[in-house]
């Protein structure tokens, strides 16, 4: 499962480049960029990063806000993240240190000074997690991984299809949750993400991958057809074959 980083910094091509970085990897998912400490708090209790970078910039209110949010954030978190400050100055490495962040990256920000950075945390990979928290404003949905059959997109919202009929919608994109959903799922068509356990037959012929105890009958695209061998290779190790 990725390991997890949020973003806190006003400056949009410090965030792109980040970002950009992190994309060549398959190790991390950004969770969160925002210039808004409220925003990046309320990110961070939701989806619990790993890592947070946050600018720490010469600009004294805003210095003191990154200090004072890191404070705060102890308060919430049972295992705090391990955090790295972003600075065009070296001014502040010293109040970095006494507030135990874990490194200091001076902008503009590059690519080796990243890989170093992130190397030296030595973060260990997540273990699966058999939830899912789907959160609509002030409401919080907790629904078991083991339990999704697949999921659909719907414009920029995704609807679950669960184990006992019902469907779930949730107001992120198809894209979003193919990154933080582990391994067993697999992305087969730009509309479609089936679970790996559910998945009775598939078709190659009529691209087409059939539903443990359902009628549902999914579509696999060209475009998605090297994931859906995969898919067909996991799950043949684990049974018997037989060749009509």
């Amino acid at each position: 499962m990725q390991n997890r980083y949020s973003i806190i910094d006003g400056d949009k091509k410090t965030i792109l480049k980040i970002q950009k970085y992190f994309e060549n990897t398959d190790d991390y998912v950004c969770i969160g960029a925002s210039g808004c400490f409220n925003q990046a708090l309320d990110t961070i209790l939701e989806y619990t990063p790993d890592i947070i970078f946050i600018d720490v910039d010469n600009n004294k209110e805003n210095t003191n806000d990154a200090f004072s949010f890191i404070n705060e954030l102890y308060k919430y978190v049972k295992e705090m993240p391990k955090v790295i400050a972003l600075s065009t100055t070296k001014d502040e490495a010293y109040n970095c240190m006494k507030n135990n962040f874990c490194d200091y990256i001076l902008k503009p920000i590059n690519d080796f000074e990243l890989r170093k950075s992130v190397a030296r945390l030595k973060i260990k990979p997540r273990k699966p997690s058999d939830k899912l928290c789907l959160k609509s404003y002030k409401d919080y949905r907790f629904i078991e991984m083991n339990e999704i059959l697949f999921l659909k997109a719907d414009n920029t919202s995704t609807d679950f299809f669960m184990e006992d009929g019902s469907t779930i919608s949730a107001y992120k994109t198809l894209k979003y949750f193919e990154k933080l959903l582990p391994e067993n799922f697999t992305r087969i068509h730009n509309s479609y993400i089936v679970n790996q356990k559910y998945v009775s037959r598939i078709h190659f012929g009529k691209a087409k991958c059939s539903i443990k105890q359902h009628s549902f009958a999914i579509p696999f695209s060209k475009s998605y057809k090297e994931n859906v061998v995969i898919l067909e290779k996991s799950i043949s190790k684990n049974a018997l074959l037989s060749l009509n």
